[in-house]
């Protein structure tokens, strides 16, 4: 009896995959084009064969937008996989021998979370490179990143907001957030855990409240998330929060306890134009990192 013949299936070209993905985050040929240095016919050749190897459309097309299809949504999540498990596997024999220093600044609520995941992995891949960390708010940071004092920067912005050539990596919806069996959102006014005024999830949960006409004070003022989730949890306050960050001991308290949607957030990767091969290759960690959260829910609860 013959054995049967297994054909092996051709590998997926790494840098097709990046175009690809540069397309799907910028929803544009031509904004991709520009991002990895290529043309835009180019791309547009690279997404042909792409299809055709796979035998489905990956993008739907019209004059203005380009939008994935069911397809091309299951191949992002393999595609920003095999990207960054690509480039974390060079990075950590070719650059281990890599020296220098990473800035990095992040809000609060995401370094907790976020941050010691990607500097352990960073750390393996490359040893020798120092990482400052400085952790702001969103405002502040936009302020450090623009002046050169960091090499990368996570920034919350309004969804839909001029990200100013960022990359959003997080898209999270802002819920109000309780003690588990609490009374305080019963009180009148309703007392509020809050960040200072530039915070995003401040400005929409504000914003919400006052369209509603729900009455409110700010009875607890922090710029640390540590410090909002103990007014959170001992019910001091209800607080406006990503519904990434809630745990078991935290409720959400919608509209049938008279609190207004806030609506979301983004979360934007900023990164140094020419970052170094450091910058980038954590930046790739960053983008791994809320990948595996996509995947897997895994972010830290409060």
């Amino acid at each position: 009896m013959n054995a049967p013949i297994n054909h092996p299936l051709n590998m997926l070209d790494p840098d097709v995959l990046r175009s690809f993905v540069a397309i799907a985050e910028t929803g544009s040929f031509t904004a991709a084009a520009a991002r990895i240095y290529r043309t835009p016919s180019a791309v547009s050749m690279q997404i042909k064969r792409l299809e055709e190897q796979l035998g489905v459309s990956v993008f739907l097309r019209d004059a203005r937008n380009v939008s994935l299809t069911q397809d091309g949504e299951v191949l992002l999540s393999y595609a920003r996989r095999l990207i960054a498990l690509n480039r974390e596997a060079i990075s950590r024999f070719v650059s281990s021998d890599v020296s220098g220093i990473v800035r990095i600044g992040s809000p609060s609520d995401y370094g907790e979370a976020v941050l010691p995941d990607v500097l352990k992995r960073f750390a393996k891949t490359h040893p020798a490179v120092a990482v400052d960390v400085v952790i702001d708010q969103s405002s502040n940071l936009v302020k450090r990143f623009a002046s050169g004092h960091l090499d990368i920067a996570l920034m919350s912005c309004v969804q839909d907001m001029d990200t100013g050539g960022g990359e959003v990596v997080f898209s999270d919806e802002i819920v109000w957030a309780g003690a588990r069996g609490g009374q305080a959102y019963l009180m009148d006014p309703l007392p509020l855990s809050m960040w200072e005024e530039t915070c995003v999830w401040r400005k929409n949960a504000i914003e919400a409240l006052e369209r509603a006409g729900r009455s409110y004070r700010v009875a607890y003022m922090t710029s640390h998330s540590s410090g909002q989730k103990a007014a959170i949890k001992t019910d001091m306050a209800v607080a406006p929060m990503g519904r990434s960050f809630l745990s078991d001991d935290v409720q959400i308290l919608g509209e049938e306890c008279g609190l207004p949607s806030p609506g979301g957030y983004d979360l934007v990767l900023q990164m140094a134009k020419n970052p170094s091969a450091p910058v980038a290759a954590l930046g790739d960690h960053f983008r791994a990192c809320f990948e595996r959260f996509r995947q897997t829910g895994s972010f830290t609860g409060i």
